[in-house]
């Protein structure tokens, strides 16, 4: 018989991940697995991360072998370390933060766009493409170090971000089912993840550190988004459970963010020294600030590291310039930048921005976590004027290996709540780089064996627009309502009826169908009807623009339906809509393209 494994995977931003435990043992023995991947051209190394980049080579680099792996001869591109070091030497052919575009929804993430405004003669891939081959390369390093165990045998659990909507995971659903994954794979949320992974290291001592009533503040920020995510604790027949209160909303903010501020730093100084760098020198910077700001900010990191550019000019050719950064400046820079002191009571603050902007990934305009997270902690206290108080807090994500950026979230974190009562860091070791794919490995086996399971559900609320009727006007398109078909904290692999009057269904012409997400309206239940859209508190997600087909198109042009809605065992997103006349049957699913 096949050895079964279950097989964590951290698709990340900046690094992907494969860990793994063996599903017959009698308790977690949770490995990491070393996936071989090109470090220079005709070098193949194995490590234990696998940077989420690729580049796109030249046609002599397939022909001559330059980036064949154990498994594969002949490839035109390379994933891993060496498409990471690309990225700084020739920025446009590497592809990067592919897992933010896939969750961007002003582009169509299956067309060829990355890299992201470079040259006509450079060939492109989608995002979709992109995370299709971080998770090939992982399943086929899988497949060479197991041949017994074939990795499409498996029980695989790969994470998203818990802010990421039905849309975004559908995508990734669909990136991994091209890579091979097996059907009934399950998606698990990178917050319960990291909670998973310190269970695993703690243990059963986890009872005795934690106590009803507490709750677990999950700060995840990782290369490309922040994670918010409060966990409660509670207690059934006389035993701990562990269950999900609130996830935040997705926040384009976090490790790239800084490598960018720390690029505009450089930049700087390399204008100091009269040198202009030209947009193809500074994306390098970027990528190039990106190896700095890690080198820099690591335990017993350097005092000063020289960040270096290619040469442009006519005797730059083949050559490099470098100016050195000071490990304080940096510091400096990122606290102040990203974690800077703020009231409780702070929100993000909204930059004046131009009528025109380019196309490109959204981030946010205000770069601070502090006051994310403060409008977080607001959003989901018991009432405007108290904000929730997490007991504890979990660091996640590669930006928190700074023990400065740490220190400086606690030291906000005790000036709002003081003190005495202050959340403390969960005690245990946590190992950031992997934990996201150690939890899932570890999830995975739980689920298996009967094992303590986070009780979460739906991460957000989800709403179908509803047109009103009522006198055309010129110009002025008519109010829409928002129908609550999916409430927060809806079980997986459950349904539900969504009771209230019939809703004119349009087919048999092209139609605009809208959706609304919320993390934060927890008291809308299926059927609810919302006079208006509430900007602040909902969040308009894919569109899907379609014809619905009939038969017999009827004379109004729509048919009276009821919703159906069901969340899978993957956490995605099915509507139904049945008619009421003659129980006919029509499946909206989001749609993956937007206008721009």
């Amino acid at each position: 018989m096949t050895q079964q494994y279950s097989l964590g995977i951290d698709l990340g931003t900046t690094n992907s991940v494969l860990a793994y435990t063996p599903l017959d043992a009698d308790q977690p023995q949770v490995s990491v697995l070393p996936v071989p991947q090109l470090t220079a051209a005709h070098t193949v190394e194995a490590r234990s991360l696998l940077p989420s980049f690729l580049y796109l080579g030249l046609e002599n680099d397939a022909a001559g072998g330059a980036f064949d792996l154990p498994w594969s001869a002949g490839r035109s591109y390379a994933v891993g370390e060496y498409a990471r070091r690309q990225g700084a030497e020739v920025p446009d052919r590497t592809v990067g933060a592919a897992k933010s575009w896939l969750c961007h929804r002003r582009v169509d993430r299956r067309q060829p766009i990355l890299p992201w405004n470079a040259p006509d003669d450079v060939p492109k891939i989608s995002p979709l493409t992109a995370a299709q081959r971080y998770l090939e390369h992982l399943a086929a390093a899988w497949n060479e170090a197991y041949p017994d165990a074939p990795f499409a045998e498996q029980s695989v659990v790969l994470t998203v971000p818990a802010s990421f909507d039905a849309s975004a995971r559908e995508l990734t659903r669909e990136a991994a089912l091209a890579a091979g994954f097996p059907r009934e794979f399950l998606l698990l949320e990178e917050p319960q993840a990291a909670v998973y992974a310190w269970l695993d290291s703690t243990g059963p001592r986890w009872r005795k550190l934690l106590a009803v009533g507490d709750s677990l503040l999950v700060c995840d920020v990782g290369g490309g988004t922040t994670d918010l995510t409060l966990i409660g604790l509670t207690e059934e027949d006389g035993q701990l459970q562990l269950q999900r209160i609130a996830v935040g909303n997705h926040l384009l903010v976090g490790g790239d963010n800084m490598d960018l501020a720390l690029a505009h730093y450089a930049a700087g100084k390399f204008a100091e020294q009269g040198v202009q760098l030209d947009p193809w020198q500074s994306v390098a910077l970027w990528h190039s600030c990106r190896t700095a700001k890690e080198i820099l900010l690591a335990p017993g990191g350097p005092e000063k590291y020289s960040v270096a550019v290619p040469g442009r000019g006519r005797k730059l050719i083949g050559s490099s310039i470098s100016v050195e950064v000071q490990q304080q400046t940096v510091g400096q820079l990122l606290l102040e930048g990203f974690f800077p002191p703020c009231p409780v009571a702070d929100r993000p603050r909204q930059q004046p921005v131009s009528g025109f902007r380019e196309i490109g990934l959204p981030f946010e305009s205000d770069p601070a976590v502090t006051r994310h997270l403060a409008a977080f902690l607001q959003a989901h206290g018991q009432d405007p004027e108290t904000p929730a108080r997490p007991t504890h807090v979990l660091f996640n994500g590669g930006v928190f290996k700074a023990d400065r950026l740490r220190d400086r979230l606690l030291e906000v974190l005790s000036g709002w709540f003081g003190k005495k009562n202050a959340p403390r860091t969960l005690e245990g070791e946590h190992d950031l780089d992997h934990a996201a794919a150690r939890g899932a490995a570890y999830y995975g086996w739980s689920k298996n064996r009967g094992g303590l399971r986070i009780r979460a559900g739906a991460a957000r609320g989800y709403y179908v627009g509803i047109e009103t009727s009522g006198l055309a006007v010129p110009g002025a398109p008519r109010p829409l309502r928002a129908l609550c078909v999916v409430p927060i904290g809806m079980e997986e692999g459950s349904q539900a009826d969504v009771p209230g009057e019939p809703i004119g269904l349009v087919v048999g012409q092209p139609a605009h169908f809208r959706f609304f997400s919320s993390s934060i309206r927890k008291q809308d239940r299926p059927g609810d009807l919302l006079p208006a859209i509430p900007p602040d508190e909902l969040i308009e997600t894919d569109a899907l623009e379609t014809q619905l087909p009939i038969e017999e198109a009827p004379d109004e042009g729509y048919v009276p339906v009821k919703f159906q809605s069901r969340i899978t065992e993957l956490g995605v997103l099915e509507l139904w809509c049945v008619s009421t006349l003659d129980q006919k049957r029509w499946k909206l699913e989001f749609s993956v393209r937007e206008e721009v």
